[in-house]
């Protein structure tokens, strides 16, 4: 796996895909700048090698050239962080492009114009992943959030290098990453899987039952493995026609002698509300007219117990609403119980959407071991899938 410390960039110019896809609000200021933060290790290294950063990335998904995803909006919050001036030019290929970079010198940073304002970039197109490559003397990967489309940028590109190429430290770190919890972590290995359906972590569940000791599952799937052992659910959501593949999953895990724990309890509302009335009940009694959003206290107790016996942790999905105040304790619960864990030495990775918006939202960031900055790539990686902006590197 060849990364950053492969290269001497002296005198280089390095053709970084980062993925500075952030948000911004209608004043077009970023509102989480965590993906901006997490690629400056890597230009920080280059630059201070001597060399000069030419920055691609997308924002959104533009319908052709839309000033309201133009990348100049970022300026600023990119110049913030890296502590230097960012140069910007107004298209990422072509003429316009191609003479910024001839002018950039060494110690410089150049921001390319949003990769999608060409259709060609999502395409996955030859061509323009040619003229990208004109750009640069080495290409670096350090986009985990896009490594699963085989776009332009992010795959393509990689063949106009064949051994110029490598990962940048976010990149290289996501891999690490799943690679410990997937298959070098150290034993008892737990996987937390949390979310509203089951069939959307399906091939997630199938995948990881060979390599994980422990399987806590919560939040709206906890009813579907519930109602299908003949418990009662209430109103909460449940998948009758997954019904079948939840009991087949847990007939696995015995099998293959993993632990799977579900909720014992937990707090029902009378309406999806934080304001709704509630009341804690057994997970396989909870009342027609009443459903689950949320984990019970002996289910928080439980899990507590099974986090602490175990020394590599992965925490996918939350345990209930956690958007809802009221909602939000066993979510909050698990996080306090992972980052005691992790000061006891476990590692602990977070990832995937709502889990990493969790752990943002109730200070857990740094308490954690790593927190994945890739949603649908993150997903990909446990579902045992090689990701194509990966494999391109690798190839």
């Amino acid at each position: 796996m060849k990364t950053l410390n492969d290269f001497d960039f002296n005198n280089k110019k390095a053709l970084i895909r980062v993925d500075f896809n952030v948000p911004l609000n209608d004043k077009f200021e970023v509102t989480d700048d965590t993906r901006i933060r997490s690629a400056k290790p890597t230009i920080i290294k280059i630059l201070e090698d001597g060399g000069s950063c030419i920055l691609m990335s997308h924002l959104g998904r533009p319908k052709g050239v839309q000033d309201e995803f133009s990348l100049r909006h970022i300026i600023d919050k990119v110049e913030d962080i890296m502590g230097v001036e960012v140069k910007f030019v107004e298209d990422c290929v072509g003429e316009k492009a191609e003479a910024a970079v001839a002018n950039l010198k060494h110690g410089e940073i150049l921001l390319l114009e949003n990769l999608r304002f060409h259709d060609e970039e999502t395409a996955g197109d030859r061509k323009f992943a040619e003229s990208l490559s004109k750009l640069g003397d080495i290409y670096v990967n350090d986009a985990f959030g896009t490594a699963h489309r085989a776009h332009a940028s992010t795959t393509i590109v990689a063949e106009f290098f064949p051994n110029n190429k490598c990962f940048g430290n976010l990149l290289a770190q996501e891999i690490e990453s799943i690679k410990k919890v997937m298959q070098t972590g150290e034993k008892p290995v737990l996987a937390v899987l949390g979310g509203a359906k089951v069939s959307s972590k399906i091939t997630i569940i199938e995948n990881i039952l060979d390599k994980v000791d422990h399987l806590i599952i919560g939040g709206g799937m906890t009813y579907t493995f519930i109602k299908a052992q003949g418990g009662k659910v209430g109103d909460s959501i449940c998948e009758d026609d997954k019904m079948e593949l939840a009991l087949e999953i847990l007939k696995e895990a015995k099998n293959k002698n993993v632990k799977i724990h579900l909720p014992v309890d937990v707090v029902a509302a009378d309406d999806f509300a934080n304001d709704a009335n509630t009341q804690v009940v057994d997970v396989d009694k909870i009342p027609d007219g009443w459903q689950g959003l949320d984990a019970g206290p002996k289910s928080k107790e439980l899990f507590h117990d099974v986090v602490l016996q175990c020394k590599t942790i992965l925490w996918n999905g939350p345990l209930g609403v956690f958007e809802m105040e009221n909602f939000a304790k066993g979510t909050i619960a698990l996080g306090e119980s992972i980052a005691e864990a992790t000061k006891n030495g476990a590692f602990s990775l977070v990832g995937g959407g709502d889990s990493v918006s969790a752990v943002k939202q109730f200070g857990f960031e740094n308490k954690v071991s790593y927190v994945s900055t890739g949603g649908g790539a993150m997903l990909e990686s446990l579902e045992g899938k090689t990701l194509p902006g990966i494999a391109a590197i690798l190839d």
